[in-house]
């Protein structure tokens, strides 16, 4: 019995910690101003939507205000879900993006980098069809000019980006010689990783390989990157990955 209740003794003190430990990260982070970008609203053309929830829970947690932003644009294409097909459909980004935001969001082109202290983009095949080209041209892709304009701002105040699943991408496309994960190299983990993170090389950035539960902190460039779906991975990871990635932000915000 006292084997017991000391072992429960433990256990008790060492959630209490980690709520400590929580709890006084955030509150040394109370009151960032953060913009979110968002690409649509669902997997195959727009924004993820578990992605940008966890983005949004964890800056709550954080106590973090957002504010969020989507081109005003049409989408590259509209996918329909349940098939897994396109459809005829013609739809625009920010009114899509809606959804996700509950109705407050805002044009891209009125995103102001002096109003906030960091800005992240969540993934989504959105990421590489809408705010950028990446889906069809790879590599060569062009970025989006509102998403450009955005990305330099930010870095061009020393204000920290993150980017997750596909979205890392569009540092790579913008600044070149910078560090992005998109997951873990040759790992059947992550199916589209590999190929990814070649591309990646190939524009002189580097790939570096971090599993689905942290992201990558580039101190030069201030961008923190995690994989998120590019695993095939339990949510509550995938969630979790995101968590780091809105830490490490908040940290360098």
């Amino acid at each position: 019995m006292l084997s017991l209740v000391q072992h429960c003794g433990r256990n008790l003190l060492t959630r209490s910690a980690i709520q400590s430990v929580n709890k006084a990260f955030y509150s040394s982070h109370m009151g960032k101003r953060v913009a979110v970008v968002l690409a649509g609203c669902g997997v195959y053309d727009g924004s993820e939507i578990h992605e940008a929830s966890a983005v949004l829970v964890h800056l709550s947690r954080g106590g973090a205000s957002v504010n969020m932003f989507a081109p005003n644009i049409e989408q590259m294409h509209v996918v329909d879900h349940l098939k897994g097909e396109p459809s005829q459909e013609k739809r625009n980004v920010l009114v899509e993006s809606a959804r996700l935001a509950r109705g407050d969001i805002q044009d891209l082109s009125k995103l102001s980098v002096k109003d906030h202290d960091a800005v992240i983009f969540p993934g989504g095949f959105g990421a590489a069809k809408n705010l950028c080209t990446w889906a069809v041209q790879g590599k060569d892709c062009s970025v989006n000019d509102e998403v450009k304009a955005a990305l330099q701002a930010f870095r061009g105040e020393g204000k920290p980006i993150g980017l997750c699943c596909i979205s890392p991408v569009l540092a790579a496309k913008v600044f070149p010689g910078c560090e992005v994960t998109v997951g873990v190299e040759k790992d059947d983990k992550y199916p589209d990783t590999t190929d990814t993170a070649a591309a990646i090389n190939q524009l002189g950035c580097k790939h570096v390989s971090k599993s689905v539960g942290e992201s990558h902190v580039d101190e030069k460039n201030k961008l923190v990157t995690t994989c998120a779906f590019m695993c095939h991975a339990p949510i509550h990871e995938i969630f979790d990955g995101i968590g780091s990635m809105v830490q490490n932000v908040l940290k360098l915000a």
